[in-house]
C-alpha cells in the first residue's frame, strides 16, 4: 500500500534549540526511516512537508485548505494519508478536513505528539506508527489517531493541556466524511467569524459589536441553551438574521447536548433563526460555520446546511 505523510508542522517534528523547541528539517522523515529499518513499517511511505510549516497556534482556514488540497491532489495516487499537526488546533483541522473533502474514499489520519520525536520518551513514535498502521486499515474518513485511540475527526476535542492522552471523542452518528459520488474539494474562504461566549455580566457592547459585524458566529450558551436577557443580544441576533449571518449555538458544558426552547431564557435564539448545534464541539461548529460560508452565498442554503448533519459531527 502507498501512504502519503503530510507533515503540516507541530511539536512532533521539532528539535531543541537554545530558545526552546523549533521545527527541525527531516525529523519526521528520520522517524519513518527508523520504523522501516526495524521492520515495523511495511507500506510504501512518502513524505511531503508543507512549506511553510504551520504553527498550530497560527493555523487559519487557509491552512485547512492547503492540507485538504494536498490530499485532493494526491487522492488517486495513494491508498491512505497521515497528517502530522500541532496539538493546539488539531481538532479544528480534523473537523475542517471532514467538511472540505466531500466524497473522500480513503482514510486520513491526523496525528501529532505532546513531546517531539527528538526527545527521549516521546509519544510521537507510537502516534506516528499507529497512524501509519491505521492509514492502511481504517475505513474511509478523517480520523484522529492519538495515544492508542482512533477517534472521529469531527467529534474530537483536546481535553488536557499536557497529558499524553490529550484527546477524547464520542462516537459519531455517521462516518467522519461528507458522502459524495466522487471526491470534491470544498476549500475555505477568509470568513470574519467569531466564537462568542456568554458569561454573567458579559459586555453588551462587545456582544453587539460581534453580532452586528461578523459574517457568522458560534454562540456558546449556558447549559441546554439559555442566554442573558440583554437588549444588545436580542437586537444583535435580529440584525444578524436580517443580513443573513448564520449563527450556531453550542453548550458550554462538556457533556450533554443543547435543546433550544427548553427554557424561556433561550427563546430569543429560536425567534432569530439560531441553529441548534446539539452536542457538536466548539471546534467542529467553528469549522462547519466556515464551511457553509464558503459553500454558498445564499443565506437560506447556508443556514439549512449548518443545521443538517453532514458527517456525524453531532448526535442524532
Amino acid at each position: 500500500m502507498a501512504i502519503l505523510v503530510i507533515h503540516a508542522g507541530g511539536t512532533i517534528g521539532m528539535k531543541h534549540s537554545r530558545r526552546g523547541f523549533i521545527p527541525g528539517d527531516g525529523v519526521v522523515e528520520a522517524a519513518i526511516e527508523r520504523l522501516r529499518q526495524s521492520g515495523e513499517l511495511r507500506a510504501d511511505v512518502s513524505v511531503l512537508a508543507l512549506n511553510p510549516l504551520i504553527d498550530s497556534a497560527n493555523a487559519t482556514p487557509a491552512d485547512w485548505s492547503r492540507i485538504a488540497t494536498t490530499i485532493a491532489d494526491n487522492h488517486a495516487r495513494f491508498d491512505g494519508f497521515v497528517v502530522t499537526h500541532g496539538t493546539d488546533t488539531l481538532a479544528f483541522t480534523a473537523a475542517a478536513l471532514c467538511f472540505a473533502l466531500v466524497g473522500l474514499s480513503k482514510p486520513v489520519l491526523v496525528t501529532g505528539s505532546m513531546l517531539p520525536l527528538t526527545v527521549g520518551g516521546s509519544d510521537g513514535v507510537m502516534n506516528l506508527s499507529d497512524a501509519l498502521d491505521a492509514a492502511q486499515l481504517a475505513p474511509s474518513g478523517v480520523w484522529v489517531q492519538f495515544a492508542g485511540k482512533r477517534m472521529h475527526g469531527a467529534r474530537v476535542r483536546k481535553t488536557h493541556s499536557s497529558a499524553m492522552d490529550a484527546f477524547t471523542a464520542p462516537l459519531g452518528s455517521a462516518p467522519p466524511l461528507v458522502p459524495g459520488p466522487e471526491l470534491r474539494l470544498c476549500p475555505y474562504g477568509a470568513p470574519d467569524i467569531a466564537i462568542l461566549s456568554m458569561a454573567p455580566g458579559v459586555s453588551g457592547r462587545v456582544v453587539g459589536a460581534a453580532l452586528n459585524s461578523c459574517d457568522g458566529l458560534v454562540l456558546r450558551c449556558y447549559g441546554s441553551g439559555t442566554v442573558p436577557g440583554m437588549p444588545e443580544l436580542t437586537n444583535g441576533l435580529r440584525h444578524a438574521q436580517d443580513r443573513g449571518a448564520p449563527i450556531i449555538a453550542v453548550s458550554q458544558c462538556p457533556e450533554g447536548r443543547l435543546a433550544l426552547g427548553t427554557y424561556a431564557a433561550g427563546a430569543v435564539l429560536i425567534d432569530n433563526g439560531v441553529v441548534d448545534g446539539r452536542d457538536i464541539t466548539v471546534e467542529a461548529a467553528y469549522a462547519k460555520l466556515a464551511h457553509v460560508l464558503a459553500y454558498s452565498d445564499d443565506p437560506d442554503v447556508r443556514r439549512a446546511r449548518l443545521g443538517r448533519l453532514l458527517c456525524g459531527e453531532a448526535s442524532l
